[in-house]
């Protein structure tokens, strides 16, 4: 099985605060730090450290070979990355004093996926192949569309999720990653409610898979068709940083259940991963290898 992730690609401009701003105030940063990130290219580090083959299609800017060296630095095929004359993608990150986040985002080149790339990227995947979507590039509802009509098992994570995910079919998704949040935003459920979410998704989606991630209180799975559900829990850890919590958990949780092994030990081995990149900061430089776990 080869795995295409087709997503975003950003310079994350992180700033370190006392505490969130709030509106109308202004605060003082205690410092600045530039990283790679973006939650395709988060994803895809993140399956790449994990031991899978992947591959990324994305666009840049001409500011944006760092983000191209972090892909192929981490095993990752970068051959359907382009680089047009266009700001790259990028976001200005407040993290708190608890690792707490709060994320304004540009979209930039990741939103200037035309249809015709679409096509060129996806010559090369096929049946049994896996395709990651997320939604901070452009055109997802056709990439959806072109994925699964190649047979390839669309996996999406609907974040951040907005009016553009109605457009999609999502009975074409085979597994939904989405967090307690998101989970609500879809199935207007409460969010405190999970079990509930994964009913509503039971009843709409009955084919497809869903992971359901809580943070500190852990995460379901639910299998597509049988609707067996397998819980697991988080990983106690001191967070310095959150960002790329969610895209780890779900690059590991996907390789370990990609490879055959049981929902339980990819919950397990997606917590164990998510503790790590949690104690450090950064969104991808805080991924971790498998030899780290």
């Amino acid at each position: 099985m080869k795995v295409l992730v087709f997503g975003s690609l950003n310079i994350d401009y992180v700033y370190s605060v006392d505490h969130i701003v709030m509106p109308g105030e202004t605060i003082s940063s205690g410092g600045r730090s530039v990283f790679v990130g973006g939650k395709g290219l988060n994803q895809s580090i993140a399956l790449a450290r994990a031991g899978m083959e992947t591959f990324h299609a994305g666009i840049v800017g001409p500011e944006g070979g760092m983000l191209i060296d972090a892909l192929r630095d981490s095993g990752v095929d970068v051959h359907h990355v382009k680089t047009l004359d266009a700001p790259t993608g990028h976001t200005f990150i407040q993290v708190d004093q608890n690792g707490q986040n709060s994320i304004v985002l540009f979209g930039g080149t990741n939103q200037m996926i035309t249809e015709s790339f679409i096509d060129e990227v996806l010559a090369d995947f096929g049946e049994g192949d896996l395709l990651l979507l997320q939604n901070e590039i452009n055109l997802l509802p056709s990439i959806i569309e072109k994925g699964a009509a190649r047979g390839m098992l669309v996996a999406l994570n609907p974040s951040p999720f907005d009016a553009k995910i109605s457009a999609c079919d999502l009975s074409r998704i085979g597994l939904f990653f989405v967090n307690e949040v998101e989970g609500a935003q879809i199935s207007g459920e409460s969010k405190d409610q999970p079990e509930r979410i994964l009913d509503w998704f039971a009843g709409h989606y009955p084919e497809s898979g869903v992971i359901l991630t809580l943070g500190a209180d852990g995460a379901w799975f639910m299998e597509g068709k049988t609707h067996e559900r397998t819980y697991g829990e988080a990983v106690p850890t001191e967070a310095v940083d959150t960002t790329a919590a969610g895209d780890t958990f779900t690059g590991y949780f996907l390789a370990s259940y990609c490879r055959g092994r049981s929902p339980a030990y990819s919950l397990n081995l997606g917590a164990q991963a998510a503790s790590v990149a949690v104690s450090r900061p950064g969104a991808a430089p805080s991924i971790p290898f498998t030899d780290e776990l």
